[in-house]
C-alpha cells in the first residue's frame, strides 16, 4: 500500500475530520471515521501487532477514536437512517 494507500487514507481520514466539525453532517463522518478506524484496528491486531515501533499509542489512538466515532454515530443515526431511507 505504500505510499498511495497511506496518503489515500490520510485523505479519507481529514475528509471524515471536517465532516463531524459541520453539524449537519457529522453523522456521516462520524460513520466514515469509524469505518476508517475499524480497519485500523483490525489491522493492528492482524498484521502490525498492537505494538508498533515499540509503542502501542497508535492503537489506542484507534480504538479511542473509534469509540468517539460510534457515540456520534448513535447520536446522529436518525440523519444516517433518514439517507437510507431515501
Amino acid at each position: 500500500m505504500e505510499p498511495w494507500g497511506r496518503i489515500g487514507i490520510g485523505i479519507l481520514e481529514l475528509i471524515a475530520s471536517v465532516l463531524i466539525l459541520i453539524p449537519r453532517t457529522t453523522g456521516y463522518g462520524a460513520l466514515l471515521g469509524m469505518g476508517l478506524m475499524a480497519g485500523a484496528i483490525y489491522f493492528h491486531l492482524t498484521k502490525l501487532g498492537i505494538l508498533f515501533d515499540g509503542d502501542a499509542v497508535l492503537f489506542i489512538y484507534a480504538v479511542i477514536v473509534f469509540i468517539s466515532c460510534a457515540i456520534l454515530t448513535f447520536f446522529y443515526r436518525s440523519k444516517i437512517l433518514s439517507l437510507i431511507r431515501q
